[in-house]
């Protein structure tokens, strides 16, 4: 059997057997008829399985060296290294062959992106603004959502909550106006965090609770027009339609608001280990990402101030 027999069998196990995505498989598939081009011309020409099994880890640096030359970012030569891992464990389950070259290889570093973050201004029109935009095709009243968007985007940015983080929260769980001004977070990992919640975010809280169709402890602080508990889906939609129609950048996205939140913090002069702990990040290295953020808006500030920036 040759490697492009071997590769359409193992795609078609991950479609049939593992139900991977179109997308994981067109992925794969493209990945892999690269590294089984690169053999061919490697090996003068194209590889059997007892061609693949004989590769050694210099074999897959040398795909990967071609793949840096042809403009691969080390983000895709790391999933491209990922596809033929799976690929050659595949083969050695099915058919004897050898993991021996991939055995230690580590991929390449992907360099982690700086987080985008929304000016002050863009980030609280995200808050109280969304509460123009309303879906027809839902059966909620515009009212009734307008409160609660801007309610949970309020808390987004007020507190620099994930989207799953806010919308795991229980009406028992409502930081009200009068009550103390603190919210016990569970976060990545079961970890919990406390993190302080401003009064704007308490007031848009408490305008949201009359309009909640059942308003009992244990219920979703968060609803869809059906009553469960809001999908992320349709909170990510209804900002993208806030932002189109705001003309706010692409990079608007309920993650930004808690980007936003820590940048801005920062700006600020908080302590990067108080955002730390705001953030429930494991590591300060997370964290520490934000202070490209701040220095990249300094850097921006000098440019368009500075008389000899040109």
């Amino acid at each position: 059997m040759d490697g492009a027999t071997a590769l359409l069998a193992w795609l078609e196990i991950l479609a049939r057997e593992r139900r991977a995505s179109p997308n994981t498989i067109e992925a794969y598939r493209s990945d892999l008829s690269l590294f089984l081009g690169f053999l061919t011309r490697h090996l003068g020409e194209e590889p059997d399985l007892d061609a693949i099994a004989a590769l050694r880890p210099a074999d897959l640096r040398g795909f990967l060296a071609d793949r840096a030359r042809e403009g691969d970012s080390n983000a895709t030569r790391a999933r491209r290294l990922a596809a033929i891992r799976g690929f050659l464990r595949h083969l050695a389950r099915r058919h004897q062959g050898s993991t021996a070259a991939i055995a230690g290889m580590r991929g390449p570093r992907a360099k982690a992106p700086v987080p985008r973050a929304l000016s002050p201004d863009a980030a609280k029109d995200v808050a109280t603004g969304i509460g123009a935009v309303h879906d027809p095709d839902r059966a909620m009243h515009p009212a009734m959502q307008a409160a609660r968007d801007v309610a949970l985007f309020t808390l987004l940015y007020g507190c620099g909550l994930r989207i799953s983080e806010a919308l795991s929260l229980d009406i028992r769980d409502a930081p009200l106006p009068g009550q103390d001004a603190a919210l016990r977070i569970r976060g990545k990992g079961g970890k919990e965090r406390v993190v302080p919640v401003l009064p704007a975010v308490r007031q848009a809280i408490a305008a949201w609770l009359p309009h909640h169709p059942s308003p009992a402890p244990d219920q979703p602080l968060f609803v869809g027009a059906r009553g469960a508990r809001l999908d992320p889906a349709v909170a990510q939609r209804n900002l993208r339609n806030w932002r189109r129609l705001a003309g706010l950048p692409e990079h608007a996205t309920p993650h930004a608001l808690r980007h936003s939140f820590a940048t801005h913090l920062l700006g600020g002069g908080a302590d990067l280990r108080a955002i730390q702990e705001l953030l429930g990040h494991a590591s300060l290295s997370t964290t520490q990402r934000y202070t490209k953020v701040d220095a990249a808006a300094l850097l921006e500030t000098w440019r368009n101030a500075h008389p000899r920036a040109d």
